[in-house]
């Protein structure tokens, strides 16, 4: 069975109205985010684009037709590695770049539909996700050390903000990447006392 069969068959039996959907799925071979990025192979290329890119248009477009007359919304996760480099993220950094792109093509094709479509960037957190990543010590403290509140975002604001934009609460938002990060992506270049 094909990954699209697969998605439709996950979504058959739902009864059809007001829906919503959250997404998180990320995926690249562990020694392939190590070192440079320019020696990203194909293959990883391909399927890291496919599992935390694509996957959520696939989402989308199996959820559409149970959506289509009520609306809903459709939630996914990034990273602030989609817009700046971060240490070791590498392909990873280009699939969730991709997956911002896609959220805002689909929040313009959905719309209409009254489908509201969001991503939400958290900061670095200490899970098991995170730490497959060489060197996540160093990106929780640099981040602890350089956001605007000085800490590392917990489970609960990530969950918060998660049901915000999921609930009727965030009705005129659409096509949004919402940082829950302490504000460490609003910084360009930190004070040099930060970092010592």
């Amino acid at each position: 069975m094909n990954k699209e069969a697969v998605m439709r068959a996950g979504f058959k039996g739902v009864i059809a109205g007001s829906m919503l959907v959250a997404v998180g799925t990320a995926y690249s071979d562990k020694e392939e985010l190590k070192g440079k990025y320019v020696n990203c192979s194909r293959e990883n290329f391909l399927n890291s684009l496919d599992i935390s890119a694509f996957s959520f248009t696939r989402t989308a477009k199996s959820a559409f037709p149970l959506m289509a007359k009520d609306g809903g919304s459709l939630l996914t996760l990034s990273y602030l590695g989609a817009e700046r480099t971060t240490p070791n993220y590498n392909v990873m950094g280009v699939a969730k770049s991709a997956l911002e792109a896609s959220i805002k093509y689909l929040a313009m094709d959905l719309g209409k539909s009254n489908i509201r479509v969001n991503g939400l960037s958290a900061g670095p957190v200490k899970t098991l996700a995170g730490a497959a990543i060489s060197g996540a010590r160093h990106v929780y403290r640099y981040s602890e050390n350089v956001a605007p509140l000085k800490f590392n975002p917990e489970l609960q604001e990530i969950s918060n903000s998660a049901l915000y934009l999921l609930s009727n609460l965030s009705s005129g938002v659409t096509g949004n990447i919402h940082h829950v990060d302490e504000g460490l992506h609003s910084v360009a270049i930190p004070k040099s006392n930060y970092l010592e």
